[in-house]
């Protein structure tokens, strides 16, 4: 196991206790009847090789060079194409009975398994789905695997489901503004209408003062001429009688 204890027994052991852990965790869950499907379960893309066809194609030595020195460098299983596990994979492909292979594979398992259960809170279900691939291909009978599965399941129809809720939601907004809006021109149009009346009713109202004032002028200048003319007839009837 030269390639992984070599950077630290304590720090690549620790982890195994997280792996009984989560293993005890999936045992539980097994028991679980899976959820129905719903109707429009999202489909998963179709898997990727657990292994890049390019990491598959190097030599062995190449692998323990670039499986070291991604373990040096902390790539235990990201990015895809260039982690130590997957060198660690190819070489057990090419080297079914190297055991120091084998080891390098158990002690980077748990690592893989806590990435998978973090990318799965994320809902990263791609990343998810490619961690669980190489969980599989380390070890298919791994106690966590049908629950990271029905995890990926589960939340992909919770997102999914709550993707279309927030869809219908913007949909019922946008409708509900659309009426809003109307409700609104047909206010404004209302009193643009009301506010043309109310000119309208306020300039009639001024013409009718206006007509009324010139009604009373004229009546108060027909008075007065007569007013006058009934003086001056008075006038001159005084005279005459005086004459």
């Amino acid at each position: 196991m030269s390639h992984v204890k070599t950077h630290g027994p304590a720090r690549l052991f620790a982890p195994m206790i997280l792996l009984v852990a989560l293993s005890a965790c999936s045992g539980k869950d097994e028991t679980v009847p899976a959820t129905p499907a719903a109707p429009v379960a999202p489909t998963a893309a179709p898997a990727a090789p657990a292994v890049s066809a390019k990491v598959q194609s190097m030599g062995t030595e190449e692998l323990r060079e670039l499986a070291s020195k991604a373990l040096r460098e902390n790539r235990m299983y990201a990015p895809a194409g260039d982690n130590a596990i997957e060198y660690y994979l190819a070489l057990r492909d090419k080297t079914p009975d190297d055991a120091s292979v084998k080891s390098a594979l158990t002690d980077l398992l748990p690592y893989t398994l806590i990435a998978a259960e973090q990318n799965l809170g994320r809902e990263d279900f791609a990343e998810t789905q490619r961690l669980v691939a190489l969980i599989e291909k380390v070890d298919p009978t791994a106690p966590a695997l049908p629950r990271l599965k029905q995890g990926i399941s589960g939340s992909m129809q919770t997102a999914l489901k709550r993707t279309q809720e927030e869809t219908d939601k913007v949909k019922k907004d946008a409708e509900t503004r659309a009426k809003q809006l109307v409700e609104q021109q047909k206010l404004a149009q209302q009193q643009t209408t009301e506010a043309e009346a109310a000119r309208q009713i306020a300039a009639q109202q001024e013409a009718a003062r206006r007509d009324t004032q010139d009604a009373e002028r004229q009546a108060t200048a027909r008075r007065e001429a007569e007013q006058r003319q009934q003086q001056a007839a008075a006038q001159q009837a005084a005279a005459t009688r005086q004459a």
